[in-house]
């Protein structure tokens, strides 16, 4: 039989092996907030400062920014802070500023002057732009070959109006992107003849050069001091040398000296006869078609491909061996 007492101390047993409930737990930490709010001081805390009512109404009004004379005597506050810097150009946060100002620019004046008329070839002046090294090397930004491309395609155009009729600005911008030496301006040196009748010519082919000079006689030819048979031993080469005069029937109107060097006989031949063409053409102007169709006016710019390091020619590769 189970008395009170047995049945009270079961029960304080069992209650002491169990974990705190959660609602215990809480109560615990209240008592203990409780305790640590009765021992410690309470403070006063404020969001803003107190209003003063017997003060001006104006202590609510927004204060207005310091004037500029009143920022740069303040000393305390830093330079760059109190003044605002702008970049000289829009396209200054670009990565190609000057070439995107000169594109827009060339733009503006295309649209501009669009419609005043177009020189045609002839009249047209011929100029060397600056190439895209060049340009990329002046400007010192990544300019790509094929913007350039687009920006020299305005200055073509811009540079085809017609000479009477292009403006001032035009011709000023165009200034820029012309080449410091002006290899369309290279005129020849005309060839004349002397007062003893004597026209004198240089002739070049590979590394060979000769320098000819033409008199009216009755067809004598000497390279180097000899006869054409002594100095060229093949019949192709003799025949090379005096080719203008009788591809224009002139073989026994003139006669021809020449100083020959450099190369070899095949070379130095036609040397002679770019030579002779040209002194032939400074006695008479009027065989130029002639001579154009025998094709000795301009001179024969091929040469020798040079030998490249492991190659057994100019472009001959060694036989591959497997081992």
């Amino acid at each position: 039989m189970e008395t009170p007492l047995i049945r009270a101390g079961f029960r304080r047993a069992i209650s002491s092996s169990r974990p705190p409930t959660r609602r215990r737990t809480l109560a615990l930490q209240s008592r203990s907030l409780a305790t640590h709010r009765d021992n410690t001081p309470s403070e006063s805390f404020s969001a803003a400062p107190p209003i003063r009512f017997n003060s001006s109404p104006d202590q609510f009004a927004r204060r207005s920014p310091p004037s500029r004379l009143q920022a740069s005597t303040d000393s305390r506050v830093p330079l760059l802070s109190r003044i605002r810097i702008l970049p000289a150009s829009p396209s200054y946060f670009t990565a190609t500023p000057t070439y995107t100002d000169d594109l827009l620019h060339l733009s503006s004046l295309l649209r501009k002057h669009q419609l005043l008329p177009q020189a045609p070839p002839e009249q047209t002046e011929a100029v060397a732009w600056k190439t895209w090294a060049q340009y990329k090397s002046e400007v010192d930004e990544p300019v790509r070959e094929t913007r350039y491309a687009r920006l020299l395609g305005l200055i073509k155009r811009l540079n085809n109006i017609h000479p009477a009729l292009k403006p001032v600005e035009v011709s000023e911008s165009l200034e820029r992107f012309k080449r410091t030496v002006q290899p369309f301006l290279n005129k020849p040196k005309s060839i004349t003849v002397d007062d003893f009748g004597r026209a004198r010519a240089v002739g070049r082919r590979k590394t060979s050069s000769a320098s000819v000079y033409l008199v009216p006689g009755d067809g004598a030819a000497r390279v180097n001091g000899q006869s054409l048979t002594e100095y060229f031993g093949r019949l192709h080469d003799r025949e090379s040398a005096v080719w203008p005069l009788k591809a224009t029937e002139r073989l026994d109107r003139y006669n021809v000296w020449a100083v020959a060097q450099g190369g070899g006989t095949t070379g130095q031949a036609e040397a002679v006869m770019l030579g002779v063409s040209k002194a032939l053409l400074a006695h008479e102007p009027g065989l130029k078609p002639a001579l154009r169709r025998a094709g000795v006016v301009t001179r024969d710019v091929r040469e020798v491909e040079r030998k490249k390091p492991g190659h057994v020619k100019a472009r001959k590769m060694p036989a591959w061996v497997k081992r």
